[in-house]
């Protein structure tokens, strides 16, 4: 069960969304997450340390968004997301919407993007990803 909220920007939340990360020892830590019409979401989380064990680290998660003003809520049902591959508990997960305002007329350029704000995922929080076009 989700509730999709309406409002004037709803259509701007769904769509694909990344962040990757290097280091100077070139290890890679890749996060996306795609947010689908029907208020159901996919996420994927790829590492790769060079000295870590293993090296690469791939993880899953899948589940059920929601909308409030601004505010993204995740929930995964523990009976159908959840298998070998989808290991991630997004529940208590909750993003930020941010897009540049339309009131705003200055040539600033603010990337539309989603910044977790809480999670149990330890992780995850204050992560932001930016909505690809």
């Amino acid at each position: 069960m989700f509730t999709l909220t309406a409002s004037s920007q709803s259509n701007s939340v769904f769509g694909a969304y990344a962040l990757t990360l290097a280091t100077k020892e070139n290890d890679v830590f890749e996060y996306k997450l795609t947010l689908s019409q029907d208020g159901t979401f996919y996420f994927h989380y790829y590492s790769n340390i060079k000295r870590g064990i293993p090296p690469e680290k791939h993880t899953y998660g899948k589940g059920t968004w929601s909308e409030q003003k601004n505010v993204i809520s995740f929930l995964a049902d523990k009976k159908s997301d959840f298998d070998a591959k989808h290991t991630l508990d997004f529940t208590n997960s909750k993003a930020r919407f941010i897009i540049k305002s339309p009131r705003n007329k200055t040539d600033s350029v603010i990337k539309t993007r989603l910044t977790f704000v809480a999670s149990d995922i330890f992780w995850l929080k204050n992560i932001a990803m930016i909505k690809l076009d």
